[in-house]
């Protein structure tokens, strides 16, 4: 929720949490189960114009754990409704075009819900009436014997604390993504830390700004998956740039694709680092930081 709450406050959107810290435990992995809720409620806050609601809800409801996001905003068609969870299904094409993405943020909380045993199901009264989408989880058969932990507040719960260090003053950062809200909550995260940052929504718009640069970038962070071409795409036009262009830029990968494959992948591509979503604004500042020889050894 921290993650996604600068871009609902860009849009005047009011994001509401009921959470219940004692409805588990289950057993996963904490990064996935993360991006699966970080995947929906990014969702919701594309779909939902300004001065929208999205809500979070976290209870327990028998033997299952049930985390519900629902939204105030454009909803599904009762047409559309069985093929959401496809990958690249969108209800209109004119979507990629107005709000970005491929289509595969859903595709890939269902594959990681289901990879966890459990199921995920979306309700819509209709178009322009809302959507809210409902993960459960298998509680833990056997709950293990110890004093109950001091609870802890859900939005801060097992996330690296963001405190801008090291700094990131006077380098020169361009940002590729065709997803405007991951643009404008990045571009905040590094300025705050100092950086000059530069957004990028396509490949040909970062080839642009990299050979037309008065100063050289000193990073490059894109996107994977994107339209018309994708990330790998993006970087082989980038290398074969003359270097005073831009061509020898250290590059990150960031992207929802975050199996060891995915990353073997952006490493064999020529991406210096691969950061998955959704992003810990500290452990992308310390890749950035390193790559950029403030730091070593990270």
């Amino acid at each position: 929720m921290d993650t996604v709450r600068p871009a609902a406050d860009a849009k005047n959107i009011r994001l509401q949490s009921v959470l219940d810290p004692a409805a588990g435990p289950v057993l996963g992995d904490s990064e996935r189960l993360q991006q699966i809720v970080w995947n929906l409620l990014s969702n919701g806050i594309k779909f939902t114009p300004k001065r929208g609601r999205v809500q979070v809800c976290l209870q327990r409801i028998n033997s299952h754990v049930e985390i519900i996001v629902a939204d105030t905003g454009q909803g599904i068609s009762a047409e559309f409704l069985p093929y959401v969870f496809e990958r690249f299904r969108q209800a209109d094409s004119s979507i990629t075009r107005s709000f970005g993405g491929l289509g595969l943020g859903l595709a890939i909380v269902r594959q990681l819900v289901e990879l966890h045993g459990g199921t995920v199901h979306a309700e819509s009264p209709g178009e322009g009436q809302g959507a809210a989408f409902t993960v459960k989880l298998p509680l833990m058969a056997v709950g293990p014997t110890v004093i109950e932990p001091e609870r802890v507040h859900p939005a801060v719960g097992g996330s690296v604390p963001f405190d801008c260090s090291p700094r990131l003053d006077g380098l020169k950062i361009l940002i590729v993504d065709d997803d405007a809200d991951i643009r404008d909550l990045l571009t905040y995260t590094l300025e705050v830390c100092g950086a000059e940052v530069i957004a990028a929504a396509s490949a040909d718009e970062a080839i642009s700004t990299l050979t037309e640069s008065s100063t050289p970038m000193n990073i490059l962070i894109s996107d994977i998956g994107m339209p018309d071409e994708d990330g790998y795409a993006l970087l082989r036009r980038v290398r074969a740039l003359e270097p005073e262009k831009g061509g020898g830029i250290p590059a990150i990968a960031l992207t929802a694709y975050a199996r060891t494959q995915d990353r073997r992948a952006a490493l064999l591509a020529g991406f210096q680092s691969h950061v998955a979503k959704p992003v810990e604004p500290a452990e992308l500042i310390a890749v950035i930081a390193n790559l950029a020889g403030r730091i070593k050894g990270i």
